[in-house]
């Protein structure tokens, strides 16, 4: 199947109500789970899943674009379309760099995997691409993994295991991933299962991950596997993402933790089907996810374009007195659109203070703040404010939970569940919290501490919802440091 050429909108028409102005959303219609991610000759290659003719959920294609820079993208044709074995579902892609596949006459290029869903039935397709994923041939020989006796058979993420000379897939089956190898990406033999006990099982099982990152600043490395789970009656909270920190040698993945121990990704509402781009460079293990959540996404209220990436984001392993734990960190790439900056320093907050943040209005906001804490019960930020809307992000003292409210955040009535105050344990490192906080037209992202705990929210207040107001109740908290910046938008 070669790829079809499509006409591109201009830059000026990226200023539709909610538009993200910073953060990659399609330049019209439907978008879900980013798919086969890879770096490839200077660019980092962002597919998804795309539905070309609504803004609803439907008949399954792979956008695509691709940046040099993770920020800026450039948007590309269409570059799988539904064929004779169904629709085109989410999966990975990979640098065939000595020619497994014999695709490429003993050259290098790219191979993307992916569920091919006809009707209940899905198995595994590839397709490859000889000029930098411009235009794609399917394989002649799909589908190349079949098992007819599972109906959630999907999402493959293929990586080349160096130490034992193959290709790895990890697939999600049910209610839990297998793992197969290949040495030409085109046959597949099943080597193990895992997770039919271990984690959340509050939905079925999606768009697995599995890579190794050092821990810390030590020459140790541990092995970390995402699972996203999610349809619209998964976890309480709808679509959420785990992960498992263990073992793999090659053809079976061990959890170090015990089964019920469930660790997640971001704790907020909109982060989902995250997974991370192969072959970067500097070994660097970015990630990036789906800002949305299954319960809501057919009828958030955007009309020309639904759905946006989150930032990309660089994982790291840390030890904590609780264990390892994943991180993450914005990626450096992001500080490019910083304009403005205002910075305050040594101050004490509470309730009878002026607001300082009373002239640093705007809808494309960075924020980094450092609080030691002092007898408040709970402080923060108030964004996206006017007179009738204001999002807060805090942190309780007395509980220690970073929190969102988005009760009152601008349009919410879509769905019952939209408008509400969710929370996420944080403990104070000392005596400090350090909160990190990216607002765009339609989101807001925070990032606690050291990286350890995350929350990704959607919200859609009105375009007159400029305002930014610091708080503290119950008593003071000292502003060690706060710094401001407005960010230029990516489109402009």
């Amino acid at each position: 199947m070669v790829s079809k050429k499509s006409n591109l909108l201009s830059s000026d028409k990226y200023t539709e109500n909610y538009r993200p102005q910073y953060h990659f959303t399609p330049e019209t219609n439907w978008m879900n789970d980013p798919n086969g991610m890879v770096y490839y000759e200077g660019e980092y290659h962002l597919f998804y899943q795309y539905h070309p003719y609504s803004t609803v959920w439907g008949p399954m294609h792979w956008g695509h674009a691709v940046s040099n820079d993770l920020i800026h993208w450039e948007h590309l044709p269409i570059a799988l379309y539904p064929d004779e074995n169904g629709t085109i579902f989410s999966g990975s892609a990979v640098v065939d760099w000595k020619d497994s596949s014999g695709f490429f006459n003993g050259g290098t290029g790219l191979v993307a995997i992916f569920t091919s869903a006809d009707g209940p039935k899905q198995t595994q397709s590839i397709a490859y691409s000889t000029d930098k994923g411009r235009t794609w041939t399917t394989y002649g020989g799909n589908p190349v993994l079949i098992d007819d006796n599972i109906a959630d058979f999907r999402d493959p993420k293929v990586f080349w295991h160096e130490e034992s000379h193959k290709w790895i897939m990890v697939l999600a089956v049910g209610n839990h991933v297998r793992i197969y190898l290949s040495d030409n990406l085109k046959t597949w033999e099943f080597a193990s299962e895992f997770g039919r006990a271990a984690g959340s099982h509050d939905g079925v099982w999606e768009c697995p991950d599995l890579f190794k990152l050092p821990i810390g600043d030590t020459d140790m490395k541990k092995w970390v596997m995402i699972v996203s789970i999610g349809n619209d009656d998964a976890h309480p909270e709808g679509s959420r993402t785990q992960y498992f920190v263990g073992e793999f040698d090659g053809k079976t993945f061990i959890n170090d933790n015990p089964d019920e121990m469930v660790l997640w990704v971001d704790y907020g509402r909109d982060n989902y089907a995250g997974v991370t781009w192969s072959d970067t460079l500097e070994e660097r293990r970015l990630f990036i996810g789906w800002m949305s959540n299954w319960k809501y996404a057919n009828i958030t209220p955007t009309k020309e374009w639904r759905s946006a990436m989150t930032l990309p984001r660089e994982l790291s392993l840390n030890n904590k007195p609780e264990g390892i734990r994943l991180t993450q960190t914005p990626v450096k790439e992001i500080e490019s659109l910083r304009k403005e900056k205002r910075k305050w320093q040594d101050l004490i907050i509470d309730s009878n203070s002026d607001n300082l943040l009373s002239d640093c209005k705007g809808k494309e906001i960075e924020i980094l703040a450092e609080f030691e804490l002092n007898s408040a019960t709970e402080f923060g930020f108030e964004v996206r404010t006017s007179d009738e809307e204001k999002t807060i992000i805090g942190y309780d003292t007395t509980t220690q939970e970073l929190f969102i409210d988005r009760q009152h955040s601008g349009e919410t009535s879509f769905h019952p569940l939209f408008a509400c105050r969710h929370t996420a344990r944080v403990e104070p490192e000392g005596s400090r919290v350090r909160l990190r906080l990216f607002l765009d037209w339609s989101s807001v992202e925070v990032f606690v501490n050291s990286g350890e705990t995350i929350m990704t929210d959607l919200i859609f207040p009105s375009g007159t919802s400029e305002g930014l107001a610091l708080f503290a109740s119950g008593g003071d908290v000292t502003l060690v440091s706060l710094e401001v910046y407005q960010l230029n938008s990516i489109w402009k």
